[in-house]
């Protein structure tokens, strides 16, 4: 599944949760680096107004579809691909870390969130290494000094794997750019997946994932931040229902 934003496009690939764990499996082994982007429609709505996040994610190795809409779009496209939200491939990606005898490093959120995360982590992963936490100042700039002081300590901590929880477009934009620093590490843009593990941030329950009503929930439990941008979603939806049509046959 590809999508055409401006003069860039934007491929879904790995198409599933099980194929990208394939890769990363493949990349641990040979400490080869990546810069995994998790695809929904806000990032969809950004990425047509934001020339540097644009130039950023067409930068990324690995793309995975991180909202029902997106799923929906390649089935209308007659290409489907699977539901893969960056929160729950988090544990997965730091068990074949670990497994493999690669460190983590934590950056973004605060110190207090990545200190729990960091201990929820090794609960449930036994033998994993958090070789960094890193929560950046407030009004982190990826592309400049702060992002560069990132990018050292990074270097310095020896880990093969940064889970980065700065929110879109901060987290692509420092990927992109780490990524061709450290050709060794993978970095994984996950949002608030590391603020669901500490419990700084409630997630909706799991029955009301399984019913496709996260998005509901969200919107109900922060409306004044959440409503608006799901607004802005569903105005680009009917174009992108179009081009996904086009693309089939």
């Amino acid at each position: 599944m590809e999508f055409h934003v401006q003069d860039q496009v934007i491929r879904i690939a790995p198409r599933d949760a099980p194929h990208l764990l394939a890769v990363l499996t493949e990349r641990f082994r040979a400490r080869r680096g990546f810069a995994l982007a998790t695809l929904n429609l806000d990032h969809l709505v950004k990425l047509q107004q934001d020339r540097a996040f644009l130039a950023a994610y067409a930068q990324h190795d690995l793309v995975v579809a991180d909202g029902n809409p997106v799923v929906w779009l390649s089935r209308l496209a007659g290409r489907p691909v699977g539901l893969v939200p960056g929160a729950d491939m988090v544990v997965p990606m730091v068990r074949l870390a670990a497994e493999a005898g690669v460190s983590v490093a934590l950056v973004g959120s605060t110190e207090a969130a990545l200190r729990a995360a960091g201990e929820g982590l090794c609960a449930r992963v036994p033998g994993l290494v958090i070789a960094a936490r890193i929560a950046p100042a407030m009004g982190f700039d990826p592309m400049g000094q702060q992002g560069a002081e990132v990018i050292a300590a990074l270097r310095a901590s020896g880990a093969g794997l940064c889970l980065l929880a700065l929110g879109a477009p901060k987290q692509e934009i420092f990927a992109a750019r780490a990524r061709a620093a450290l050709p060794h590490m993978g970095f994984a843009s996950i949002g608030a997946g590391l603020d669901f593990i500490a419990g700084a941030q409630p997630r909706a329950p799991l029955w009301v994932r399984r019913l496709t009503l996260e998005w509901l929930w969200r919107a109900l439990s922060s409306p004044r931040r959440m409503v608006p941008r799901y607004a802005r979603c569903a105005a680009i939806l009917p174009g992108l229902m179009v081009a996904a049509w086009r693309l089939r046959g």
